[in-house]
């Protein structure tokens, strides 16, 4: 299959564009319309295709007759193109809720609305409209018509924030949703509503006081080490899209190492849901733990080095033993009741992941000291 992209370098255009190319071989030619692209390409690429993703636009505008330029008159001179090619190809068009309002804006993507549907109606193929809510994702431009491309851009960068109407409702869909949903539509299996319009199935309401806040937790989550409810997939896919604006030089950072004579520990990520992880390493010939629990449980993985992990039942003189070692992963489990501890047997620092099913409360450690 072949399809042209208009708006190829825009926001919705650059994500469609790196999915269908990922998704060989089911799109084997990609023709791409922007900004620079003359209207002599624009035809011979509509006699070369076999769906047409129509996404470009203008939604802000230095002058007035610019809506219906970039929207309206451009979706007549493609459609105009087709025919001229004889190519009656489905077509695929990116309109916005805004076509229900009375201002420019949404006049000239309503005009846009109906030139496709006509097209279609004319030469009884398939279009597809989409009239979406606020879109957010990667490569989306801040500071221009996403809120959440700004909060998300000024809040990874140190800025501060402008909240106007804190229970402002919105309603949004993801990028991701919005690719696969015109993909399914490529393939002629598009979600519709009641009206004949095409819908991303997945969308999101919220306010914008909550969304500012949530994303605030992103930033502070470096340093409180919490990880969002992945389980809710709003906050997810916020999160993914909070990070792709990050600083390239801020990549990374540095959680607090506790070093001592015996090694060093250092927690790296914190869920109230999931418990939290940590990294322990323990110089050689020394032993760490000696200690047991009544409800906290652990898992050590060792993924440097060798040692010995020891248990002994509280109440009980019987001793067990768990080598291990880095040349083969395995999950040792620290069931409650049972003091612990772990020796590095080795000739250099033994590297061990511990994950913990809750988080540490200094008033309640639920650590009792025990030799093994």
């Amino acid at each position: 299959m072949s399809v042209l992209i208009t708006g190829s370098n825009g926001f919705i255009g650059r994500n469609l564009k790196a999915n269908l190319l990922a998704r060989k071989p089911e799109v084997d030619k990609i023709f791409c319309f922007d900004l620079g692209t003359s209207d002599k390409e624009l035809s011979e690429y509509c006699g070369n295709v076999d769906f047409v993703f129509h996404l470009a636009g203008i939604n802000r505008p230095e002058k007035t007759e610019e809506f219906y330029s970039g929207n309206s008159d451009l979706t007549q001179k493609l459609l105009d193109f087709l025919e001229k090619q004889q190519n009656t190809c489905p077509v695929l068009l990116s309109s916005s809720t805004q076509a229900l309002l009375d201002n420019d804006y949404g006049k000239s993507k309503k005009q846009a609305e109906d030139l496709v549907f006509a097209f279609g109606e004319k030469h009884r193929i398939p279009v597809y409209v989409y009239r979406l809510p606020g879109v957010f994702g990667k490569w989306c431009r801040p500071n221009y018509n996403s809120v959440v491309a700004t909060f998300c851009n000024s809040i990874a960068h140190g800025e501060q924030i402008r909240v106007d109407g804190r229970e402002t409702v919105i309603e949004l869909v993801y990028i991701d949703d919005v690719i696969n949903g015109f993909i399914a539509a490529m393939n002629d299996k598009p979600h519709r509503d009641d009206y004949g319009f095409c819908v991303v199935p997945i969308s999101y309401k919220t306010n914008l006081g909550k969304l500012a806040d949530i994303i605030e937790t992103f930033k502070e989550s470096r340093k409180t080490l919490s990880i969002t409810d992945m389980s809710n997939p709003f906050e997810k896919k916020l999160y993914s899209t909070y990070l792709s604006y990050l600083p390239e030089n801020e990549f990374s950072y540095t959680p607090v190492m506790h070093v001592d004579s015996r090694g060093s520990f250092t927690e790296l990520v914190k869920t109230p849901e999931r418990g939290q992880i940590s990294i322990n390493t323990i110089r050689p010939g020394i032993t760490k733990g000696r200690h047991w629990h009544n409800t906290k449980t652990e898992k050590f993985i060792v993924v440097s080095g060798e040692g010995l992990i020891r248990f002994r039942k509280i109440g009980s003189d019987a001793r067990i033993k768990y080598k291990v070692s880095s040349k083969r992963i395995e999950v040792v489990d620290i069931p409650v009741g049972y003091a612990h501890s772990i020796e590095n047997t080795g000739e250099s620092d033994l590297v061990v992941l511990i994950w913990c099913n809750e988080l540490f409360d200094p008033e309640n450690t639920d650590t009792y000291s025990e030799e093994v």
